[in-house]
């Protein structure tokens, strides 16, 4: 994340019905037209709220995933502190929001925000949402009680510990079994400890990624796993107080997508448009922009 890259992400109404989408037989898209094609304009969508896209992410919402300054609803982007607004199309889960949001013919004033817990996100039952977009990786698990999206980020774990400590200067996973971790519960990265670290002493579970972080400040905890992006900002901001980021596991196989209800008909066409910026470069575009800066070295 680079604060001086904190500009609007521009927003043009598409014109265009989406074209069939390869993922089509994972969910319908809107009403078909001839000749079968799903119609991805918004009058033919399936919508929480009709004429708007509503779409989920949790409170705070922190860089670099949002960016932006402002209170709007319960977020107040406060970028000295970490945390950003999704009504600014800035920060890179944002920006992709509103541009998956274009491609579906919707304008900016045409998308609300609502607050959803990360755990709550892909429980079973009904969604107050169209899709929520809060780097959830896609796992078997959870895919049983929600419909996921095709990935819109390639996610690698990474671990943050404090600057000086003997654990510093770990350079593969088995020099991390012997130190006491902490993860958030719920999250890949839990897994990521229990199946492929294996620490020799169980790691100590958080119910959010805050107590985990102050873990660490207090020294309760030798280190902590959490995705890439997220070590890289909590180290630069300082909420890890002495924290460094050792390195990164590689090829983890996780990606982010967006959650939506079970059997979603929205699937299709949100797939669709996810490919479509994908082949433009779009996504490629807005990593650059605002992950920069995550060249860590690999613990294998």
């Amino acid at each position: 994340m680079r604060r001086s890259l904190l500009v609007s992400l521009s927003f043009v109404l598409l014109l265009s019905a989406c074209s069939k989408s390869s993922n089509e037989a994972t969910g319908g898209g809107g009403t078909p037209s001839a000749g079968g094609t799903p119609n991805c304009t918004p009058s033919a969508l399936t919508l929480v709220n009709s004429g708007k896209l509503t779409i989920g992410t949790d409170v705070p919402a922190y860089q670099p995933w949002f960016a932006g300054t402002g209170k709007e609803g319960p977020w107040n982007g406060v970028p000295d502190n970490g945390t950003g607004n999704p009504y600014s199309g800035q920060g890179y889960e944002s920006a992709v929001a509103y541009a998956i949001a274009q491609k579906l013919g919707f304008t900016k004033d045409q998308v609300t925000w609502v607050p959803v817990n990360f755990n709550e996100s892909y429980k079973p039952g009904p969604k107050n949402f169209d899709f929520d977009i809060n780097e959830v990786s896609v796992t078997p698990e959870r895919a049983t009680a929600v419909t996921f999206s095709d990935g819109y980020f390639d996610d690698n774990q990474a671990l943050v510990v404090n600057k000086g400590t003997p654990i510093a200067s770990a350079t593969s996973i088995a020099d991390l079994q012997q130190y006491k971790l902490g993860v958030q519960i719920g999250t890949t990265s839990f897994q990521f400890v229990q199946d492929v670290i294996k620490p020799t002493t169980q790691p100590n579970v958080y119910d959010n990624s805050t107590d985990v972080i102050q873990a660490l400040n207090n020294g309760q905890i030798k280190g902590y796993v959490v995705d890439a992006p997220t070590a890289y900002v909590n180290v630069l901001i300082g909420q890890a107080k002495n924290g460094v980021v050792v390195g990164q596991f590689a090829n983890t196989g996780e990606h982010f997508g967006l959650v939506m209800s079970l059997g979603s008909p929205l699937v299709t066409c949100v797939n669709q448009a996810i490919a479509s910026l994908k082949n433009e470069g779009t996504l490629d575009s807005l990593r650059s922009q605002w992950l920069a800066d995550l060249n860590y070295p690999v613990l294998s």
